[in-house]
């Protein structure tokens, strides 16, 4: 691992770095954060070379640090903290998105025994182990031969896939890519609530469209999520308000308004419980503050 480490610490700026390789960023912070900070996270693996870090999901928490790693199959509003970081120790980490296509494909050649089974979680930490950190620790070294990345990247990106396809956690992301079953509409009401966020809806209408039964669709959303839909949407509501004060300029009550709530007193108090500070509080001091990590 401190292989790695030398190389993001050479690679990462401050907060967060983009790079030449797809899917791939950087994140590099030198202190730690006293709250959390929610967003959402889209299918991905993220690796910790060094910090630490908690994610909540819901009622859950995961903690993941050096060489572990944590997968999101699905879009998923969570919180993010990180708990460890200093000057002469920064948290280190960087995130590969994973690509549903290339990952479909694989799973066809998969296996029987490996293809998808019962609805679980979709947020998962595992530990890096020697072959999957080989593969990570010679992606993150084409940064420093960028001639190569073209003709490496994608082999060893589909390489990663394959083995997080087979790994621990696999049973997972398999689920997430299948075209029915119960995770697969669960996958399909993520992306209407998404879709409708602003909008009312009732559980009778989304397990209409989703074409499942109300006890059906609570279950395994719960399962795969550890919220509820209804709850699902207030944090996509909540997020996607804290977007707009912030980097549009817009005030509580127009914010409240395009995101869906009909009543501002009630936006303010869960925005209050969800951020911790009223929005124009809020608004104010993350403007100023930096951009907080994702993986």
């Amino acid at each position: 691992m401190q292989e790695l480490v030398t190389i993001l610490a050479r690679h990462a700026t401050d907060d967060v770095t983009p790079t030449v390789v797809p899917g791939l960023t950087l994140y590099r912070f030198n202190r730690g954060q006293s709250g959390g900070m929610p967003l959402i996270y889209t299918p991905m693996v993220c690796v910790m070379a060094q910090g630490e870090k908690h994610v909540a999901l819901g009622d859950r928490v995961f903690r993941y640090s050096a060489n572990d790693y944590l997968i999101s199959s699905l879009d998923l509003p969570v919180t993010g903290t990180i708990l460890r970081s200093s000057e002469e120790h920064p948290y280190l980490s960087f995130s590969l998105a994973i690509e549903p296509v290339a990952l479909s494909e694989m799973v066809l050649n998969l296996p029987p025994a490996l293809r998808p089974t019962d609805p679980a979680c979709a947020l998962a930490i595992g530990q890096v182990d020697a072959p999957l950190h080989d593969a990570f620790l010679r992606l993150v070294r084409l940064l420093d031969e960028p001639a190569m990345i073209v003709t490496l990247a994608p082999l060893i990106t589909r390489e990663i896939f394959y083995r997080l396809l087979r790994g621990q956690h696999g049973s997972m992301l398999r689920q997430s890519l299948a075209e029915s079953g119960r995770t697969a509409q669960i996958a399909n009401a993520i992306r209407w609530i998404r879709s409708h966020f602003d909008e009312p809806f009732s559980s009778e209408t989304l397990a209409e469209t989703v074409h499942m039964s109300i006890p059906s669709l609570n279950r395994h959303f719960r399962a795969v999520t550890a919220m509820s839909p209804l709850q699902y949407q207030k944090h996509v509501r909540l997020q996607e308000a804290r977007r707009l004060l912030i980097a549009e300029g817009q005030d509580a009550a127009t914010a409240a308004f395009n995101v869906g709530y009909a009543s501002p007193s009630q936006f303010s108090r869960e925005y209050v419980r969800a951020f911790g500070a009223p929005p124009r509080v809020d608004a104010e001091r993350l403007r100023y503050a930096p951009v907080f990590a994702v993986a």
